[in-house]
Parts: structure tokens; sequence; C-alpha cells
């Protein structure tokens, strides 16, 4: 009879503790409504002010409208990327701000409806969206922005000079008054500009052939590369031996760390591999390193977004104090990207690991999302 007695009181309760699907769908979906509404009003706007920047930006070149629309485009998905989290933000805010005016969520707690059941949901659809924004659009914004920075280097910054790193090595192209000239490096001495076993390859006019210089060493220097042993080899003509050389440059060490593909225009699944080539080489891939781990850490971010969410908009709140709750998420949502900004800035100069620096404000957000929740909800 005893057993009986609280098998029949706790069995019920615990069917109460349960969120049933009906409901985890809706939530669910009001949720993806909300998210997608948001997405493609702040895309459009983003869209409309590319348009306008880059619109000023080629006003003084020769460039087409459609050009202009294109690179437009091309660097949206992008920009679409950065915001995501701002979008994720104000989705769950407004999901959560309707369910409590429209007094849905009272009734869910009042059948035993934990908030924390309550927000698995929305919880659950944003870690699926940071996967997503993860391993799917973010090689789709990569390599759309990766044409994006070739055109921009073609019509605004009429850059010359190309650099390239692969499993052979290194590969340069620069460019100057007599031609072309095409420099490979099996890797380059840590801690300088200094090229190990060169191959440097000279074209004139319309790419032809001239020249190419086989290399020890090869030093950048002001307005030259300084070849040390090398071995000049001309069509039809012997080798020539120099224990010295010059070859005129208008690079600079700035200039081939910019040259660089940046760590955005590089996909997901392609990052750890050429992480692995920019250190054989011999260069920093610290900004790459940085990058791929704030990529993992976009599912925990997504998830600490819901959660400050939640700590402005699920307490039901007196009439007039409605905006300035909403406003108040709004800006710690802005804060945390701004300390995030500041947090990824420490990190790309090596004054802290680049672990620390990628996932310090995920982390940081979700454990302030559920300390807030724990003393709203259990304090």
């Amino acid at each position: 009879m005893i057993g009986t007695s609280i098998n029949s009181g706790i069995l019920p309760a615990m069917r109460r503790l349960r969120l049933s699907p009906t409901l985890t769908k809706y939530i669910a979906r009001q949720y993806l409504f909300w998210f997608g509404s948001f997405f493609l009003a702040i895309v459009a706007i983003i869209f409309l002010a590319t348009i306008v920047d880059l619109l000023d930006r080629l006003a003084t070149k020769d460039v087409s409208l459609s050009v202009t629309l294109q690179m437009a485009l091309l660097k949206l998905p992008y920009l679409s990327q950065e915001v995501m989290p701002f979008t994720l933000l104000f989705a769950a805010m407004t999901t959560f701000w309707r369910l409590t005016r429209s007094n849905e969520l009272v009734v869910a707690r009042a059948a035993g409806i934990s908030v924390w059941q309550f927000l698995l949901p929305v919880l659950g659809s944003s870690v699926v969206i940071g996967a997503l924004t993860m391993t799917a659009f973010n090689p789709l914004a990569s390599i759309l922005l990766s044409r994006y920075e070739h055109l921009e280097a073609s019509y605004i910054h009429n850059q010359t000079s190309m650099l390239a790193v692969s499993k052979t090595g290194l590969w340069l192209r620069q460019a100057d008054e007599n031609g072309q000239s095409v420099i490979h490096a099996a890797r380059v001495k840590p801690g300088s500009v200094s090229l190990q076993q060169v191959m440097v390859f000279r074209y004139a006019d319309e790419d032809r052939f001239v020249d190419r210089i086989d290399a020890r060493e090869a030093q950048l220097q002001a307005n030259r590369w300084l070849l040390f042993d090398a071995w000049l080899s001309r069509p039809g003509m012997a080798s020539e031996f120099h224990e010295q050389m010059e070859l005129p440059t208008d690079l600079t060490v700035d200039k081939i760390q910019e040259s660089f593909a940046p760590p955005e225009t590089i996909a997901f699944w392609e990052l750890p591999d050429f992480i692995e080539l920019m250190q054989a080489a011999g260069f920093s891939a610290i900004p790459h390193r940085l990058q791929f781990h704030r990529l993992l850490a976009l599912p925990m971010l997504f998830a600490a977004m819901v959660l400050l969410a939640a700590t402005f908009s699920l307490r039901p709140q007196r009439r007039g104090r409605v905006g300035l709750v909403i406003l108040a998420g709004m800006l710690t949502g802005f804060l945390l990207y701004f300390l995030s900004n500041f947090v990824f800035a420490i990190g790309l100069s090596g004054t802290i690991p680049v672990v620390l620096a990628a996932w310090t404000p995920a982390g940081v957000s979700l454990m302030l999302g559920v300390a807030m929740l724990l003393h709203l909800e259990d304090g």
C-alpha cells in the first residue's frame, strides 16, 4: 500500500516534469521563426550598408555597378556570420518575452516545468545553429570572402605582390619596372625574413622567361633581396656562380605579412592543415589558430547568448519597464562583443595563450548566464 501510494504520487510528478514533445517543438518553432526574421532583416541592412560603403570607396575607380553589387554579395555571408550572436540574442529575447506576455510561460511553470527544461529547445536549436555555422556556413563565407579580397586588391588597393604557402614551401610574386619575379623558398628562418633554399624565376614583357636564380639564402633588406651562394642560369648559356647577388624589390616585412591569406578567408576544415604549413614554413600562425578556436567555441557562445537573453526576458515585467529590460539585454550583448574583441586582440599579440583568448568570451558569457539564472530562479 505504501509503495503503491509513493508510486502514485511520484510518477505523475515525474511525468509533469517532463517537457512534452509538442511543447518542445512549439518553443523551438517560435524561436527559429524569430531567428529567421531577425537574420533576414539584419542581413538586408548589412547589404545596403556594404553597398553604400563600396560606392564611396570605388567612387574614384573605373568600376561598374555590377562589380560593386558582386563585391557586396561576396562579403555579405562573412558579415552575416559576424553578427550571428546578436541575431540569436535578439531572437531569444523576443521569443521569451512573447511567451511571458501571453502567460504561456506561467502555464508551463504551473505544470511543473522548470526554467531549465523550458530553455532546452532554444538551447538545443542554438547549439545546432552554431555547429552548422562552424561546419557549413563558415566554409561558404570563407570562399566568397576570399573572392571579395581578390577583387578588392585588384580594384581598390592595386596590389601586385602575391604570397602563398603550400606543402612545397613558400611562393612569392613581385613586380618591378623590369618585369615580374616568382620566388620559391623551402622555408623561412624563424625570427626574420630570411628565405632558405631559394629559387627565383624572372620574367619580362608578357611572361617571357629571362633567367633563374638558385640560392642558398635570400635576406630581405631595404628595397632589395640579398642572395647568397647564387647560381644564375640563362637559356642557352652556362650557369654563373655569385657569392652575393641583389634582386630589387618593393616588399617589406609588413607587406609580406599582409599578403598571407587572412584567417577569415580560410574554411574551418582547412585551417588545421594551413596552420601546420605556416608553422613548417617558419611563420607565425597565431591569427589562424585564434580563428580556428573561435569557430570551435561558436556553439558555446550561442548557448550563452540564449542564457543571457533568458535572464532579461523570462520574468514578467511591469508595464513601462519592458523597454528598459530589453535595452539592458542588448547593451549586455554589445558589451560582451567589445570585451571579446579586446581579448582577441590580446591573444593576437601573444600576451595570453591563443586557446584562452578564443574560449574566454564564450566561457565567461556562459558562466554569467548560468549564474544570473540560478540567482533569479533559485535564489
